[in-house]
């Protein structure tokens, strides 16, 4: 008995929570994308740097509120800095929508434009955030690094595996089901929020309806930017930054937004928790967990591990190939791409 319950132990400490966690920050990467898709009608290839930029500053500011003394207890100081990243965040992309992006808006040109469009963006947004804070790992995590710690686990238990929860992953979690409960109410409860969806449905409808499309532009930059800068910042806390990192995220957000069915929102929340337990389960050396389950005689003496850590974003191509081959509409119906 003991023996199971180690090895479920393990298994939380290795890939329940860090899956959790991860899957949270791709679920609202993977928001920020469907809301571009669904309601601007183009894919951001962006929105990774956006998370990074987005990220930077919450960083600078960070420090500076710790090089000032202040602080936020046990909980990271980045805290109180995500709300002026946001608006920086807000403030530039609203600015490349009026420099860049309207232009092309008004011409109505096809969306492929756009995303080449957005690439231009995406190395611009790269290149500021790699001139500005270096291309290398910035830690900017402050307060108490655990809820739990695995050797408090262990006294408190008696058991050989120790369960560790650190406090970033608690945020994590918690911050995402607030964001996505007031995303879902802002689109749902609110008159804005509904112009958005009836723009999202029926662009013509919507503007024979009285619908202002700048306004919905402008609302829908605003949600992009917060999305994008609580998930890069969240990504930052739980592991570290670096600008190339976010470059890469740029794949499983975008697996995840198709998988669940681009163009959803609630398709982008599920299509962010199958990537990231994929990712983490496929990639993970089950020797631990299965050493204690089997009889000795039977526990592998190799890792037990599917593919290398190294390989981890290859299962998200893998999945998203899959799904444009056989459902190119996701798990909820999005719009085919």
């Amino acid at each position: 008995m003991m023996d199971f319950l180690n090895a479920i132990v393990a298994l939380l400490n290795f890939v329940i929570v860090p899956g959790t966690a991860y899957g949270a920050q791709l679920a609202l990467g993977a928001l920020g994308v469907t809301l571009i898709y669904g309601i601007l009608r183009f894919s951001n290839f962006a929105h990774g740097d956006t998370m990074a930029f987005g990220t930077m500053f919450v960083i600078l500011i960070t420090w500076g509120f710790q090089g000032a003394g202040i602080s936020f207890g046990p909980l990271p100081t980045a805290l109180l800095a995500l709300p002026f990243g946001i608006l920086i965040t807000g403030g530039f992309l609203l600015a490349t929508d009026r420099v860049v992006y309207r232009f092309y808006r008004r011409e109505k040109v096809k969306p492929v434009v756009l995303v080449m469009v957005s690439l231009g963006v995406m190395f611009i947004m790269n290149g500021l955030t790699r001139f500005i804070i270096g291309p290398g790992d910035q830690r900017f995590a402050d307060g108490e690094r655990f809820l739990i710690s695995a050797r408090d686990f262990k006294a408190m238990t008696g058991l050989r595996e120790g369960l560790a929860i650190k406090t970033t992953q608690g945020i994590t979690v918690v911050t995402a089901v607030i964001v996505v409960a007031v995303l879902f109410w802002f689109l749902n409860r609110t008159r804005t929020g509904k112009s958005m969806r009836a723009f999202s449905d029926n662009e013509d409808l919507a503007l024979l309806s009285g619908i202002n499309p700048e306004r919905v532009v402008l609302y829908t930059w605003l949600i992009v930017a917060a999305l994008a800068t609580v998930a890069g910042t969240l990504y930052g806390l739980d592991k570290s930054f670096k600008p190339f990192t976010y470059f890469q995220l740029l794949l499983p957000i975008f697996a995840a937004a198709i998988v669940g069915g681009l163009g959803n929102p609630l398709g982008a929340i599920a299509g962010g928790f199958v990537i990231a337990f994929s990712e983490v389960t496929v990639t993970y050396a089950f020797k631990k967990v299965l050493g204690y389950i089997l009889p000795e005689t039977l526990a592998p003496d190799g890792l037990a591990q599917l593919l290398s850590t190294d390989y981890k974003f290859a299962v998200s191509f893998s999945i998203l190939i899959i799904v444009l081959l056989f459902k190119p509409t996701g798990l909820f119906k999005g719009q085919s791409v």
